[in-house]
């Protein structure tokens, strides 16, 4: 065991109100997990990690630690917060493989669908099969993990562990079908024709989300989730520039720069940049630049034209300047967030969208036809995992007493 995790553990307060608890999105007992750890007691310390969160593993890897569990640990008012997701991953990663998953002798007799198998669709899923239901997961690719398989980089995530992930699902009973796509071949309506009592929706938000700018076709033009998928079959180039500063746009200029790419820029309209604090540390460590004050008009087959951001003296942006600066790259990366794909909306009777293409669901994450439920970025947009795993786990809960009060017949 690394002795800086036996470090930071000791550091721990084990504070009467945690704050670092509260900043989590899925409020994980962190000093109840520290204390089982620093008593030697791995497993039981893993099993409540897992309990809470089922993809506490991959959180503890790729989460925003610094505006959440360690943004908020009361030592890092005057000293450096303790760094639980250390901690998180090495319990995490010891109790996935020796964990024997708690699944009811006595099956309940009641299935459920879940579309995608992303975060959301995998903490559903791994819930309600824990209680016993029939669950079976429709992936329309050919690999479970959605955005922890295709958007984010070997470098911060191995693909091993979703491999992981995916044999313990199986060992829950869960039938997973890949590259099966509801609404072409298989339609909502036929799910219900075919007994099961609930469907859960976890489809994310995949489709890039265009600039609307000329040039956005050119063949020296790409999307970053496209990029980000597969990597090799895109040929970038020495220069590159990336527009966007969010932590995808961070993504692909590492992973850009591990490729051979020898210079990458990063460009944002205004001040604020979105990305994590160290997902743009370890960005300029690996060599990326970045760019602030840069409006982009177009896109040539030279890179792309900015204007210079006019501001406020709020630091609102009120407009640009007219000067047009061309920016010479051999490729540019357009990393502006996503949006689900509408192809399931608009070939499935009853299930209504907004303008935005997100699915609209109530206060019980139950969408606009009886019985299908939905969360993660499908429902709120970008987000991190985290957030999918937070909506995913009171989607569960909605769908168990759902189907505890219909028979949902017909």
């Amino acid at each position: 065991m690394p002795l800086h995790i036996l470090t930071e553990a000791e550091r721990c307060l084990q504070c009467k109100k945690p704050l670092c608890q509260q900043g989590c999105p899925v409020h994980t007992p962190i000093p109840e997990v520290i204390k089982l750890f620093k008593e030697h007691k791995l497993m039981e310390a893993g099993e409540i990690l897992f309990n809470n969160n089922p993809l506490s593993l991959i959180c503890s890897m790729v989460c925003n630690h610094a505006k959440q569990c360690a943004g908020n640990c009361i030592r890092g008012r005057k000293d450096s917060p303790v760094h639980f997701s250390s901690i998180e991953t090495y319990i995490s990663d010891m109790y996935l493989d020796r964990m024997k998953p708690t699944v009811p002798e006595k099956r309940i007799d009641k299935r459920v669908a879940i579309i995608g198998a992303g975060p959301a669709g995998i903490t559903v899923a791994v819930i309600l099969a824990s209680k016993g239901y029939h669950v079976t997961i429709f992936e329309w690719k050919s690999k479970i993990g959605g955005v922890m398989q295709y958007g984010i980089p070997e470098f911060r995530l191995a693909k091993t562990i979703l491999d992981r992930y995916e044999k313990k699902l199986e060992e829950m009973g869960i039938q997973i079908r890949l590259n099966a796509t509801i609404g072409s071949v298989l339609v909502i309506d036929n799910l219900f024709r075919d007994g099961y009592n609930s469907i859960f929706i976890g489809t994310g938000a995949e489709r890039p989300r265009s600039l609307g700018i000329k040039g956005e076709s050119f063949g020296n033009v790409h999307f970053a989730m496209n990029y980000l998928a597969n990597p090799k079959a895109h040929h970038l180039g020495n220069k590159v520039a990336v527009i966007g500063v969010g932590n995808a746009a961070m993504d692909v200029a590492r992973t850009a720069l591990r490729n051979g790419t020898q210079e990458v820029t990063l460009y944002a309209m205004g001040k604020e940049i979105a990305a994590s604090s160290s997902e743009v540390a370890y960005a300029k460590l690996d060599g990326a630049e970045i760019e602030t004050g840069m409006q982009v008009q177009e896109i040539t087959e030279d890179g792309p034209v900015f204007c210079k951001t006019i501001y406020d003296e709020n630091d609102n942006i009120i407009g640009h300047e007219d000067e047009r600066i061309q920016v010479h790259a051999d490729s540019t990366v357009i990393s502006i967030s996503q949006v689900p794909r509408g192809k399931l909306v608009r070939t499935t009777s009853g299930l209504m969208a907004g303008d935005n293409g997100l699915l609209i669901v109530d206060e019980n994450y139950m969408t606009t036809k009886k019985g299908v439920f939905a969360a993660g970025d499908v429902v709120t947009g970008a987000k991190t995992v985290v957030h999918a795993v937070d909506g995913a786990k009171k989607a569960a809960e909605a769908m168990m007493k759902f189907m505890d009060e219909n028979d949902n017949e017909e």
